[in-house]
């Protein structure tokens, strides 16, 4: 059967996003060796539960809605767009499904985002800085970020790759404090964004990127490292043999 991936739907209220997003991770999943089991946002709780049980890892993809600031404790500023309960959901069965049993996670854009207030993080509502997190889709380098030395992020990258980076971006929500044991392993070096984390553990894969390796699969030797290495750790892992559940993974 192969690798399996699973991956929520990214939106549950914008059927046109998913449409425009949703092959793109699929794509960049196939070509790295995996299959992509997209897991439904409006079914039901045992659809949902076979899906999530299937898989050998988890991709958090991004999301044409915002995080509801309630869930890290702010009150929502006017900036902030609305929220989706349902992808809401589906993320924390995902995040648990996974941090029980130690399923390598990929998270991406919104999905950095929930993983971070999911391990009790914050974000920033709106970035308000001199540089344009959100150019557009179609924008390859949108501005640099700087990746940190001896991170796991840094040794995926190609062998001969400098750790300063040109990255896409498309967000306006960022990481404001870390979540539990979440390591900061890049940031922008122009306004000091985090563009990215790490759960501080050896033996469990969770990187999170706040830009789109998967819109830049076939132009990026960086992108296809990200989703190679997140494929092997998939492809090596093992049902833990001591069951260490315990609430967020923590």
């Amino acid at each position: 059967m192969g690798i399996r991936i699973a991956i929520p739907e990214p939106t549950s209220r914008d059927g046109a996003y998913n449409q425009r997003s949703l092959p793109q991770y699929v794509a960049a999943l196939e070509a790295a060796g995996a299959t992509a089991v997209v897991v439904p946002l409006l079914e039901s709780q045992d659809k949902v539960a076979k899906c999530i049980a299937e898989a050998q890892g988890v991709l958090l993809p991004g999301s044409g809605f915002d995080v509801d600031p309630e869930r890290y404790g702010e009150a929502r500023q006017p900036e902030c767009g609305p929220a989706d309960a349902a992808r809401t959901a589906v993320d924390e069965l995902l995040l648990q499904d996974a941090f029980n049993l130690r399923k390598p996670i990929l998270a991406i854009c919104h999905g950095v985002q929930t993983l971070n207030v999911w391990r009790n993080g914050t974000l920033i509502q709106d970035l308000k800085t001199t540089v344009n997190h959100r150019p557009g889709r179609e924008i390859v380098e949108a501005h640099p970020v700087r990746i940190r030395a001896g991170s796991r992020l840094s040794r995926i990258l190609p062998a001969d790759n400098d750790l300063d980076l040109q990255v896409n971006s498309s967000h306006h929500q960022a990481l404001r404090e870390p979540g539990d044991r979440l390591l900061v392993t890049a940031i922008s070096p122009q306004d000091g964004v985090i563009e990215a984390v790490e759960l501080d553990a050896a033996d469990h894969f969770v990187v999170g990127v706040q830009w789109h390796p998967e819109r830049t699969y076939q132009v990026s030797a960086v992108s296809r490292s990200i989703f190679a290495e997140f494929i092997k750790t998939a492809t090596d892992w093992k049902t833990p043999a001591v069951d260490g559940q315990v609430s967020n993974g923590k």
